[in-house]
């Protein structure tokens, strides 16, 4: 089997910041107590592990596969202990005490043990480094290459934690025109082509390839390589930001046309039908890959990691350790104990399932009310994935005239008891008259109980009436 190829040297793309980031010194150390177990450290300003008055950790989670509102399928009781590691994972003290920014090494195994079954780099040089969650992960993904005064590629319509952490840098957002698969490729190359200062010409683009937050569009796999295929032409690192990943639901089913509930969710993606990630298909190593436990396991947990060529690792792993250390080890060591050894890969791939299989019945489910109530009110794309749906709201040609008519309608919704995020607040351009009276809102599907998506969306089609066309 021949070897696969090493990634591009990009580093003359790095930020001046970034460029003088370095190893801290204290930890740097630690690589000659690993290697030397007989070595005993004067140098280490660590708390002594006897003073941790934590003797254990443990949590009671679902059995793989199963849902925690499943009575029937008793769950099982987890624990890490001090001063006894396992043969898959460190003791707790070793969670709880001081390390370096790549994290703790077990969790850190899982996770690039995960990402070679679903992603398989085509480079050989990949490797994975913690973060706290995507939104961390993406400061330290701008930060490898940014500075005041830079522009930064975006969706025309984008997430807007990204919006607002670049914002307060002094970076510009550049946005680009999507489609129902997300950014076009040809857009993205017309701006490029077209950039009339060198000097300061983009050299990120940012996206979230799989159920966009906020339109849920997911790209297709010719339209990933379309993407990167311009990455390539103009030198672009892409930053994947996929927390939406896993939750790829597979075509939706009208409840009218139900069956037997086991066979009409009997072909979720899985794992071995997913789309494959744009890091799937780098050769060049310009993806900076984003994932998170968040969507999938909990968000509270603020544990995620990131996917690049080593030498960009290193630089997160030396900005991590003056940031946030790693993410916490109470959290690092729930998540090692839960992959490693309750589950394991076959049965964290059936947790994966068991997800798919919750919110595609949720999707299904407030597609089938949306289109009863809101018939001739508004317009959307069903996704394939994620947890939203994009409207487009129907104005008639009365209220399609009238300035500030989305600001009605946000008035009228809250009048009426349902909320949905307006369009403009994920405008990359602001609050500009320009976009907002973009007649779109966000609704989500994901958290509100089910009993009530009928309630919501009759609610939101009453508040709708006075500025949209008649049922049809």
């Amino acid at each position: 089997m021949p070897s696969k190829p090493h990634s591009k040297d990009l580093s003359d793309l790095f930020s001046e910041v970034t460029k003088l980031r370095k190893n801290s010194p204290l930890k740097s150390l630690q690589k000659y107590m690993d290697a030397d177990p007989t070595i005993v450290s004067l140098g280490a300003g660590l708390p002594h592990p006897d003073t941790f008055p934590f003797v254990s950790i443990g949590s009671t989670v679902a059995e793989a596969g199963v849902s925690v509102t499943d009575s029937s399928v008793a769950a099982k009781a987890i624990s890490v202990s001090s001063k006894q590691p396992t043969a898959k994972i460190e003791g707790l003290e070793r969670f709880l005490q001081y390390g370096n920014g790549r994290g703790v090494p077990s969790y850190t195994r899982f996770v690039q043990e995960h990402t070679e079954r679903v992603h398989s780099p085509l480079y050989e040089d990949w490797d994975v480094v913690v973060s706290a969650g995507n939104t961390d992960a993406f400061t330290k993904a701008i930060a490898l290459f940014y500075q005041s005064g830079d522009t930064l590629i975006v969706d025309e319509w984008t997430y807007p934690a990204a919006i607002e952490t670049v914002r307060p840098m002094g970076i510009r957002l550049e946005p680009v025109k999507m489609d129902s698969e997300g950014m076009v490729p040809s857009e993205l190359d017309h701006l490029c082509t077209t950039w009339d200062r060198p000097e300061t010409a983009p050299r990120l683009v940012y996206m979230v390839p799989t159920a966009q937050n906020p339109t849920g569009a997911t790209m297709s796999l010719a339209r990933r390589h379309d993407i990167y295929s311009v990455a390539q032409k103009h030198n672009l690192v892409i930053i994947e930001d996929d927390p939406y990943y896993y939750l790829q639901l597979g075509s939706y089913k009208p409840l009218a046309e139900a069956n037997d509930p086991e066979d009409r969710y009997k072909n979720l993606p899985g794992i071995t039908s997913l789309t494959p990630s744009l890091l799937s298909i780098d050769i060049d190593g310009r993806v900076i890959r984003l994932d998170s436990f968040s969507k999938i396991l909990a968000p509270g947990l603020r544990c995620g990691w990131i996917t690049a060529p080593k030498y960009i690792t290193d630089k997160i792993q030396f900005h991590n350790e003056t940031s946030i250390q790693q993410p916490a080890g109470f959290s690092q060591a729930i998540v090692s104990k839960l992959m490693n050894e309750a589950w394991g890969h076959v049965g964290w791939e059936k947790h994966l399932v068991q997800t798919q299989r919750q919110y595609a019945e949720r999707r299904d489910m407030f597609v089938d009310i949306c289109q009863s109530y809101l018939k001739g009110k508004v317009e959307f794309t069903i996704p394939t994935a994620g947890m939203f749906l994009w409207l487009r709201v129907l104005l008639n040609e009365t209220a399609s005239k009238r300035k500030g008519v989305m600001g009605e309608i946000f008035e009228s919704m809250l009048n009426n008891h349902v909320l949905l995020v307006p369009g403009y607040m994920f405008s990359p351009l602001g609050q500009t008259e320009e976009v907002l009276d973009k007649p779109y809102m966000r609704a989500a599907f994901s958290y509100a109980a089910e009993s009530s998506f009928e309630v919501a969306i009759s609610r939101l089609a009453q508040a709708l009436e006075p500025f949209t066309c008649r049922n049809i």
